[in-house]
């Protein structure tokens, strides 16, 4: 029986960090299902396709990492692939609080679904995608905080800007 786990974000754009908690979320379940979120709250760089195609070829196409898009309740989308956990990475304790507060939620939802949470690698703990296209719109490097293709997207987007 194969185990997958969910991992869900916004993902705009994918970092090192989330790739290096994907990765170690490989060697705990067979397959890990990206689910790239909507979110009503922040204004995204990249169109839903974009950070799809990203996240596919940041793993270069692996067939245990698949993506699609989501809206609605993790907990259900979960239940609906037949995911039998949520990843979900940790830079810093303000976060724990935060992913606490969902998993206890998810878990009274989908009794069945548990959250696996790990801790981001200490020299990145203040990498985040909104970090990283803020700074990138301001002309800084970000060339070591992301993928090789996200890197090259992000200076595609950014340089189409009026």
């Amino acid at each position: 029986m194969s185990r997958l786990a969910l991992c869900a974000g916004s993902f705009d754009p994918l970092t090192n960090g989330h790739v290096a908690i994907i990765g170690r979320g490989l060697r705990l379940f067979d397959r890990i299902h990206i689910a790239v979120s909507v979110n009503i709250r922040k204004t995204s760089l990249f169109t839903l396709d974009e950070r799809i195609a990203m996240v596919l070829e940041a793993f270069d196409h692996d067939p245990r990492v698949t993506a699609s898009s989501f809206e609605g309740l993790l907990a259900k989308y979960a239940s609906d692939l037949g995911a039998v956990a949520i990843l979900r990475g940790l830079r810093g304790p303000s976060d724990f609080e935060y992913e606490l507060q969902m998993a206890h939620m998810n878990r009274h939802l989908t009794p069945e679904l548990d959250t696996v949470f790990l801790p981001g690698e200490a020299a990145g703990s203040y990498i985040s995608s909104s970090l990283v296209k803020e700074v990138a719109t301001l002309g800084g490097d970000v060339s070591e905080l992301v993928p090789t293709n996200v890197y090259a997207a992000l200076r595609a987007k950014l340089a189409a800007r009026p």
